[in-house]
């Protein structure tokens, strides 16, 4: 677990976990496992459940038979029972996991059916509730496989986001973030001059804190995103792929 210092919180958000939740160091333990492997897995879980359970609540029509599956997979995901049966390529997380559930789909798909709700171990709890307002339900009936990845791009950029708050937050920054949040994406719901006047500042420094935000942000994105692949060059790919989801 992250040091002292920089104590990860239960969602596995904080900035300072970065190191500790690195796919690689869950690579470099390979077959045998170790503690510290171990907890990088399971704060990547923690993080990254959401676009799993929408693939499958696409692939199911049982609410509950869905939350059984995803529960029932990491039991098994984080005894390690799949780690050394998945994609032997293995380079990105996002890859990983959802070839690894579509193993265990097709392996257990029986056995989890014949489940409790509830049943077994549970490795950590999963907010069923907060994936269920209706954000699985596109109008569009888009693939399993086209939901997780587009699930996956809006659960990596909703902890970008939520990381860059916090920072701003601690700093006292706080109403700078909540008024120029909507122009990190290159343009606001309203003016920089409006902005501006709700934090008492002229309107060229409104646009400069909000290049600084912008380019934090992109920081810290590619920091997130680091987390996932195994090694650096792999990065620009991840993001480029990010980018692509919400193409088309």
């Amino acid at each position: 677990m992250a040091s002292d210092d920089h104590q990860a919180d239960p969602t596995g958000n904080d900035a300072g976990a970065f190191a500790t939740t690195h796919w690689s160091l869950v690579l470099a333990a390979g077959e045998r496992g170790d503690a510290a492997s171990d907890r990088a897995l399971e704060n990547l879980c923690r993080a990254y459940w959401p676009p799993l359970y929408a693939y499958v609540r696409r692939r199911v029509s049982d609410i509950h038979e869905a939350q059984d599956l995803t529960q029932a997979f990491f039991e098994r995901l984080l005894e390690k029972h799949y780690l050394v049966e998945a994609d032997p390529e293995r380079g990105r997380f996002r890859a990983f996991l959802i070839t690894a559930f579509k193993h265990f789909l097709s392996k257990e798909w029986d056995k989890a059916k014949a489940q409790k709700r509830g049943g077994g171990r549970a490795p950590f709890s999963l907010d069923f509730a907060s994936e269920d307002s209706g954000s699985n339900e596109p109008a569009d009936q888009i693939t399993a496989e086209r939901l997780y990845e587009r699930q996956w791009a809006m659960t990596l950029l909703n902890r970008v986001m939520c990381r860059l708050q916090r920072e701003l937050e601690r700093s006292g920054k706080g109403q700078q973030f909540h008024c120029l949040k909507d122009f990190i994406g290159g343009s606001g719901e309203s003016s920089y001059a409006v902005a501006a006047g709700e934090l008492g500042l002229g309107e060229s420094a409104a646009r400069m804190a909000a290049s600084r935000m912008r380019r934090r942000y992109r920081e810290l994105l590619r920091e997130e995103i680091a987390q996932t692949v195994s090694s650096p060059e792999d990065i620009d790919g991840e993001v480029q792929h990010l980018f692509d989801t919400f193409s088309g």
